[in-house]
């Protein structure tokens, strides 16, 4: 019984977000350098607003190419809170950018780094009181390796990307919990907690609508073994300043986002999300918040926006 109660907060191991086709190093290691330019995103976001305990996610990347525009590196970083568990990751990146034509370029990339998971089972109450007594002398504090990898395709109006996080499996915990039940009887189960594999899939085309308006769908496919989910995104570029968007996800969740050019440099972007069906709806509401900064260190082309 403990297990089915525990399992909905385990449930999402990754960190959810809604404005990863701007920033797509929290989901592709082959993506580092792929902008040309020296970029710093921080992305800051609260999902399920109507409860307690719901997940709520801080990342910092960095990334951008050596000079001969072969080799990306980066640095991301996140910490992100769900119910009794937090998680905080700390990872370096590589990335081979291959020329394949004078359009294409197709990206190998690594991840490797840390995380580590906390539990506080007290923050979680159970019908059995022995149950509730065991799992209280446990907080877990645990830091695991972690390794992710991914391939990128990219052209001035179109990408597709695949990645696969956690590929080293970890075990974070795997434990045997004695107790005494309600009834006097002695009760034992696994508290088993590993890290499973996240298959992401992306593909995403712009389309010149006129010089002021660019058409961009984008649709990602994620999955795990316990579920699947897709993401469909209709992006509209105005004036090479704004984007707007709106999207709809397969776990009923409707959203839109805009993100303004400030600057040549900076950009901020919001997003926002509900949920369609009544029980999504009393989840609360969802909010994101991403800035970004490019620093054109070496003096190349100016970047459009309409390239993501």
């Amino acid at each position: 019984m403990c297990c089915i109660l525990v399992s909905p907060y385990f449930a999402q191991q990754d960190p959810q977000y809604s404005q990863y086709q701007f920033n797509q190093m929290v989901i592709n290691p082959a993506y580092a350098g792929n902008r040309d330019v020296l970029s710093v995103v921080i992305d800051i976001r609260k999902q399920w607003s109507g409860f307690q305990g719901t997940p709520n996610t801080q990342s910092l990347s960095f990334h951008g190419p050596l000079k001969n525009k072969r080799i990306g590196l980066g640095f991301s970083a996140y910490n992100d809170a769900i119910g009794p568990k937090k998680a905080t990751s700390a990872y370096g990146n590589i990335s081979y950018i291959l020329p394949l034509n004078n359009k294409f370029k197709l990206s190998f990339g690594l991840r490797g780094g840390f995380v580590n998971y906390r539990f506080d089972f007290n923050k979680i109450q159970y019908k059995d009181a022995g149950e509730t007594a065991a799992l209280s002398q446990i907080t877990a504090n645990i830091t695991k390796a972690d390794i992710d990898a991914g391939l990128f395709l990219k052209s001035n109006s179109f990408f597709t990307g695949l990645s696969i996080t956690h590929i080293n499996n970890a075990n974070i915990i795997n434990e045997k919990i004695n107790y005494t039940d309600v009834l006097g009887q002695q009760r034992q189960f696994n508290l088993d907690y590993k890290l499973s594999p996240h298959l992401f899939a992306i593909i995403s085309k712009g389309f010149l609508i006129n010089d002021n308006l660019v058409f961009n769908p984008c649709i990602m496919y994620k999955s795990t073994k316990a579920a699947a989910n897709v993401d469909f995104n209709l992006n509209f570029l105005i004036d090479q300043k704004i984007w707007l968007g709106v999207y709809t996800k397969s776990d009923a969740t409707l959203g839109f986002l805009m993100q303004v050019l400030v600057k040549n440099n900076l950009r901020i972007g919001y997003s926002f999300e509900t949920g369609i069906s009544k029980l999504q709806r009393q989840l609360g509401r969802g909010h994101e918040i991403m800035i970004g900064y490019d620093f054109n260190t070496f003096k190349s082309k100016t970047l459009s926006p309409r390239y993501l």
